[in-house]
């Protein structure tokens, strides 16, 4: 069994609030990491992005500071603090920024 958790169970955490943004960098955090699978925080410096790729798992993308833009097979959604979405599986997506933006991202393993 994978189990890798750096944040505490049964404490509440302001997750906006984690770290400082860090110019011209992206800073990632694995929260929690199981058989089920992923909580990544992540905090991009304004300009900063992930290119085009895919994962074979849906991913569910939660705002919490910022706006950016999700690209999901070349389509273009914007997403701002308070907003999510579920990038599907195997499908190319990407994110680009150009202000700050801090997101937690979900990778939901499927059971087959």
């Amino acid at each position: 069994m994978i189990t890798e958790n750096t944040m505490k169970t049964a404490e509440a955490v302001n997750l906006a609030e984690l770290t400082d943004y860090v110019e011209e960098s992206i800073i990632s955090r694995t929260l929690v990491k199981n058989n089920a699978g992923n909580l990544t925080y992540m905090a991009f410096g304004a300009g900063q992005g992930l290119s085009k790729h895919s994962a074979p798992f849906d991913a569910f993308v939660q705002a919490l500071d910022g706006k950016a833009t999700i690209l999901i097979n070349d389509n273009p959604h914007e997403l701002k603090a308070g907003e999510a979405i579920i990038m599907p599986a195997n499908v190319p997506h990407a994110i680009q920024t150009e202000e700050n933006f801090k997101m937690l991202l979900v990778m939901l393993k499927s059971q087959n």
